[in-house]
């Protein structure tokens, strides 16, 4: 079986070759194929890979590409994380938003709306791409913004395309640990976006055990959701927010903690990788070593702005990964036919009320060899689905200024974010965006 990632070059690539190494399955991946336009990383990458594969008989087959479509041809799966304009790209996304007093996030806010009208063209061709030379894969896009870009590449490829993300199962396995359930015989009811979601309700045999997590402030304090919105907070929602939602419920505090930072967070990934990359260069003998090093560094500092100066991660949260566990899982079910529970970014169908049938939500899925098929929720609470609405026609808009060049569906969009507080700073935002990006201003300027 033939994996080919896209954005092979990046960083969190070994995530899912450690992940891969793992399964002794007879129908396991058998040749990854790494695709970048950095032929440098290709070649670091490809050496992480390498040492961290040495000693295991059956590891995959690993190589490298340049090109497109040699890359497609013949995948059975393609899984994306590509970086359009890099990490340098993502900190101008985040310093243009700083400078005009809005939260700069790479996929909250507007800095991930200028990430995805950088990002959905390439995406789109990359779809149009895989629906000519590999019509037969199935695409996981865990490109960010996950939502949006997923979305978008549906318009292509339809239901081939599942996007994933390893916040929502993260948050559903610290809350599940922390009333003693069973994971394997607990349903998860989640609803949401990407990265704009809620935990609302954890049942084992019909009875939902998160009204007793709720209810209990210490228990609650053991979860970093807890600790970051505050008990009262979570017990006042009735459901455990995502991670994410920290920047709309305490957008002031999450400001001034970006703006006080000595670096944003892009500008700390940025010189991180920049270092590894050339270490590896001098050094290519430690290049796994280097490599599990930085990762840790990285995934200790995640979402730094939105604790407490002498707080950290927890440690099962540190010891990593996520996303990649979520990947696999999509690929032996629909592989081997080992059917499984996930939430996966999906055509929402009739599954979510209020919702559009074709807009793409985040929600509990049964994976099967015919893909992933949504589990209808019940209705969502009135702030809840408000919320989710108001972003997801955002996001619409941007896909609609990605796909056709309309500079007006692009200020729409900026300016109907909740996190924008008026139409003259979404003009300014726009302003700044293209000034800073050439892409989006040779996307813009074409009408």
């Amino acid at each position: 079986m033939r994996l080919t990632i896209l954005g092979g070059g990046g960083f969190r690539v070994p995530l899912v070759h450690r992940a891969l190494l793992r399964d002794e399955s007879d129908r396991r991946v058998t040749e990854v194929v790494l695709h970048d336009r950095d032929e440098a990383r290709l070649r670091a990458m490809t050496l992480v890979l390498d040492q961290l594969g040495s000693g295991h008989p059956d590891a995959p087959r690993v190589t490298s590409t340049t090109a497109l479509d040699d890359a497609l041809r013949g995948a059975d799966f393609v899984f994306s994380a590509i970086r359009v304009g890099g990490l340098e790209g993502r900190t101008r996304d985040e310093r243009v938003a700083l400078d005009l007093g809005v939260i700069g996030q790479e996929t909250t806010g507007p800095g991930g709306l200028a990430y995805a009208l950088r990002t959905v063209p390439v995406a789109l061709d990359i779809a149009r791409r895989t629906r000519e030379v590999a019509p037969d894969a199935w695409f996981i896009n865990f490109t960010n913004p996950a939502g949006i870009v997923t979305e978008a590449m549906q318009s292509v490829l339809g239901d081939r395309v599942i996007g994933i993300c390893d916040s929502p199962i993260a948050l559903a396995r610290r809350a599940i640990g922390a009333l003693g359930l069973d994971p394997a015989t607990t349903d998860i009811d989640y609803v949401g976006l990407n990265h704009l979601g809620w935990l609302r309700a954890l049942r084992v045999g019909g009875t939902d055990h998160l009204p007793r997590l709720l209810a209990d402030p210490s228990a609650l304090a053991t979860l970093e959701e807890g600790r970051l919105f505050g008990p009262e907070w979570v017990a006042a929602l009735g459901s455990i927010p995502n991670e994410y939602l920290y920047y709309y419920y305490y957008s002031r505090e999450a400001r001034s903690a970006i703006t006080a930072a000595p670096q944003t967070r892009g500008e700390f990934l940025r010189d991180q990788q920049d270092a590894f990359y050339a270490s590896v260069g001098t050094d290519p003998e430690g290049a796994a070593a280097e490599w599990h090093r930085v990762r840790e560094q990285r995934d200790a500092t995640y979402m730094q702005e939105a604790r407490a100066e002498d707080e950290s991660r927890d440690e099962a949260d540190v010891a990593g990964g996520g996303y990649e566990g979520v990947a696999l899982a999509i690929m032996a079910a629909i592989s081997r036919g080992e059917r499984s529970s996930m939430i996966l970014n999906v055509r929402a169908r009739d599954a979510v009320p209020g919702m559009p049938s074709d807009s793409v939500v985040e929600i509990p899925c049964v994976v099967d060899r015919d893909g992933p098929t949504p589990q209808r929720l019940a209705p969502v609470e009135g702030h809840m689905l408000g919320l989710m609405q108001e972003v997801k026609a955002v996001e619409r808009l941007v896909i609609e200024a990605a796909a056709t060049g309309s500079p007006n569906a692009a200020l729409k969009a900026f300016a109907l974010h909740p996190l924008v507080d008026s139409v003259s700073t979404a003009r300014a935002l726009l302003e700044g965006y293209r000034r800073a990006h050439p892409e989006i201003e040779a996307l813009l300027a074409r009408r």
